[in-house]
């Protein structure tokens, strides 16, 4: 927790978003989340909502809102992306609104896995609570497309889901602080590795109130606020920083020009980073030796003077060989400790 407030601690802290199921099985067989990440000795964990699954055929399921997701199999479970709009083609969007279902933020079910975490890691670890806000959850529901043009042709429509969303997670998120998350970090993606999805203008208006909200929770309780968003995020960091309040950002995307130095050079003053050793190529296709090598250069040309937390560029996916990513941890707790000169 040190780090977040931009000061030295006795080591470069390392979290990591996620590490996908299958890599935690082939390090540690048979063990449980906890017991992985005990043993790795990783110093946050990011727990995410228990979303109550519901069956529809063999590798499709149905979340809490009712949208349908696939789930596919590369070596192991990966993110399930919806396999339709829960908007109908041709559907009154009205109509649809009024009958829409919000699950309940107060149901103690959707944050069980977070408790557990509190539990066993409250002042071992950092307890980071992962949550959404004004645009995944939204984009899900109308399909990104159809939300884009709703943006311009239907912008009553696009605000008032995109906040009922808001309003989910902005009470869950209290609840999560409530029962002692020591983070919180809101994840989601706005940018390609060339820029934005949307103009600034319509980021500002669509997507900036709903996560100013949820940040707003963090910053009444004292927690901090962190965020995460993949892809060229220059265009956008200024409004993150200065408008949302943003105290983190991760993970600083090295294949989309997001140059984690030349972000702490201009932000860290303001704002903790996080990453960003490259898990697109480096990490995936490297050698333990290479990664070895550029986690020691992320950590000589980041760390110096506090303010940075080292993770990977996204997450621990399915196609990083376990030995890749304990080169990383290795290498971090060999370089890490401060004094760490640039």
């Amino acid at each position: 927790m040190i780090a977040l407030q931009r000061k030295e601690p006795d080591r470069v802290p390392l979290m990591e978003l996620e590490v996908e199921e299958s890599v935690r099985e082939k390090i540690m067989p048979g063990a449980s989340l906890f017991d992985f990440y005990e043993q790795i000795d990783l110093d946050a964990i990011c727990i995410f909502e228990d979303i109550p699954w519901k069956d529809v055929e063999s590798n499709i399921k149905r979340d809490h809102f009712g949208i349908m997701r696939r789930f596919m199999k590369m070596d192991g479970p990966t993110w399930p992306f919806p396999v339709e709009p829960l908007v109908k083609e041709g559907q009154n969007l009205d109509d649809f609104l009024e009958s829409f279902q919000i699950p309940d933020p107060h149901d103690p079910k959707r944050l069980q896995t977070l408790r557990s975490a509190i539990k066993r890691f409250k002042g071992k670890k950092a307890v980071v609570f992962g949550m959404h806000s004004s645009f995944i959850y939204p984009a899900f529901i109308r399909g990104i497309e159809n939300l884009l043009t709703d943006y311009i042709i239907n912008p009553a429509f696009a605000k008032k889901l995109t906040m009922m969303i808001v309003d989910y997670f902005t009470v869950l998120t209290e609840h999560a602080i409530e029962y002692g998350a020591d983070a919180v970090i809101e994840c989601e993606d706005y940018c390609s590795k060339t820029g934005p999805f949307m103009s600034i203008k319509h980021f500002r208006e669509f997507v900036l109130p709903g996560l100013v909200e949820v940040g707003k929770v963090a910053k009444k309780n004292n927690v901090p606020f962190l965020k995460h968003a993949d892809g060229n995020m220059w265009p956008l960091m200024d409004i993150l920083v200065d408008e949302a309040g943003v105290d983190g950002f991760h993970p600083n995307e090295p294949a989309a020009n997001m140059d984690i130095v030349e972000v702490k050079k201009v932000y860290g003053d303001r704002i903790t980073v996080i990453g960003n050793v490259d898990c697109a190529h480096l990490l995936t296709f490297g050698s333990p030796q290479d990664v070895k090598e550029a986690t020691k250069e992320c950590i000589f040309k980041t760390s110096p003077d506090g303010g940075h937390i080292l993770a990977s560029s996204n997450i621990i996916h399915v196609g990083i060989p376990p030995e890749n990513f304990l080169a990383m941890v290795e290498a971090a707790k060999e370089f890490g400790r401060y004094p760490i000169k640039s």
